[in-house]
């Protein structure tokens, strides 16, 4: 799978029932007060518990800018979309980790023009080398 099929297919994505029902159960649990919508903190707290890391200043920045000025915070529908772009993004960076490591062959974490020659007469041995040079470039 080359790239651009991996970002093709990352855009079609949709997240199954059981993944939509935990990321309400984490909108709900990070909810303090059961206020209908997540604050600043709120919503940190939630991106740990989903991707397991503390979100930055400029990403939680980034997120809160992006919300409705009108509402106090991040409302479900809101949070849903987030989460679902983050997961969109996780799955894509997964996939070219996924097809780098294949050609990667070493495990050296970078790639020659001879492990990408290698890599496409296995998968494609019938494009042309000057092709191979051009996407290699």
């Amino acid at each position: 799978m080359f790239f651009s099929e991996a970002r093709a297919r990352s855009r079609t994505w949709e997240a199954s029932p059981s993944e939509h029902r935990k990321w309400v159960e984490v909108f709900k649990a990070c909810d303090e007060d059961h206020k209908g919508y997540l604050s600043r903190e709120d919503f940190k707290t939630a991106v740990v518990m989903l991707f397991g890391y503390k979100p930055s200043k400029i990403e939680v920045d980034s997120v809160m800018s992006s919300i409705n000025p009108n509402t106090s915070g991040i409302l479900l529908e809101g949070f849903l979309n987030i989460v679902r772009k983050k997961k969109e993004a996780q799955r894509y960076r997964n996939e070219v980790r996924h097809i780098f490591t294949a050609f990667d062959t070493y495990y050296r974490g970078f790639l020659t023009l001879e492990d990408f020659k290698k890599a496409f007469r296995q998968v494609a041995p019938k494009l042309p080398e000057r092709t191979v040079l051009e996407v290699f470039r």
